[in-house]
């Protein structure tokens, strides 16, 4: 689904971990994985500069990670001194990733909003999608539960949909990365639709519609209509659905509306314990 992934670390997230797992994200359809950490830069005394003490330990920690080179994935390791988002972006460009990586922790909107985090700021600010990851289940996986999870990281996601131009967007994209897949890395969709009155039979047909248009890119596509609040019932839903990840999209996230009124997406970014894949917005 995407071939060229950058896989940002700060190692307390656990990311540094999929470094032993090169051949097995190759079998997800993956042919070149830039593994990224940022060094802040040393800022005692009047002039800030690399601290290069710290940089020569993330290269050998990563370099005695990945090993010796798989033959099916093309490895890079780039350790770099600055700021996180800038450096992130720098290095995205550089290597032409379709995918950025990052662990993130469970915590609220309203966190991000007035303390920050790269997460954020990335989601606002990055041209191309972010995979976000929890540390806790990334350093909690075995190694076989690992490789079993890197070899299906797409495979099934669960798509929010809401007949808005933002959930139009949303099954606009997923298409086109089933279209343009060199093999089946996605197999499978499920359209989930929390609405007010379950007997809303305007919902169900528009989903069915949405369903055969998907389906038109070699997709198994399922339907689950629910009732509730829609962040709760959509997590709700993860749970019980045998998924690989969450996708989102948003039409608000990093605009003055957001601080009046969160974004379903900038939720599910924060709350969420699954895997989310986040489109950036339509700009």
């Amino acid at each position: 689904m995407f071939e060229k992934v950058l896989i940002c670390t700060d190692f307390s997230d656990g990311l540094h971990r999929l470094a032993h797992f090169a051949s097995s994200l190759a079998v997800g359809g993956i042919k070149q994985i830039v593994f990224l950490h940022t060094v802040p830069l040393w800022e005692k005394g009047i002039i800030p500069r690399v601290d290069s003490e710290k940089v020569e330990q993330a290269q050998t920690l990563l370099t005695e990670a990945v090993g010796k080179n798989p033959t099916n994935v093309t490895v890079k390791i780039e350790v770099q001194s600055g700021k996180p988002v800038e450096t992130i972006l720098k290095i995205a460009q550089s290597y032409q990733s379709e995918l950025i990586v990052l662990g993130s922790q469970s915590h609220s909107l309203l966190t991000d909003k007035l303390m920050g985090s790269t997460m954020a700021e990335l989601s606002s600010r990055s041209p191309i999608p972010l995979l976000v990851l929890r540390p806790q289940l990334i350093s909690a996986y075995t190694a076989e539960e690992l490789t079993l999870r890197c070899q299906h990281l797409f495979r099934s996601l669960l798509l929010p949909y809401d007949g808005s131009e933002v959930a139009n967007y949303l099954m606009q994209k997923v298409k086109q990365q089933a279209e343009k897949q060199s093999g089946r890395f996605l197999e499978q969709c499920v359209l989930c639709w929390i609405v007010k009155d379950l007997n809303d039979s305007q919902a169900r047909e528009t989903l069915s519609q949405v369903q055969a248009d998907l389906e038109t890119a070699n997709l198994q596509v399922e339907i689950d209509i629910r009732q509730g609040q829609p962040v709760v019932e959509l997590l709700e839903a993860a749970k019980m659905i045998d998924i690989s990840a969450i996708a989102v999209s948003s039409g608000t996230i990093g605009t003055f509306r957001e601080w009046l009124v969160s974004s379903f997406a900038g939720e599910i970014l924060s709350r969420s314990w699954h895997p989310v894949l986040f489109f950036p917005p339509q700009r």
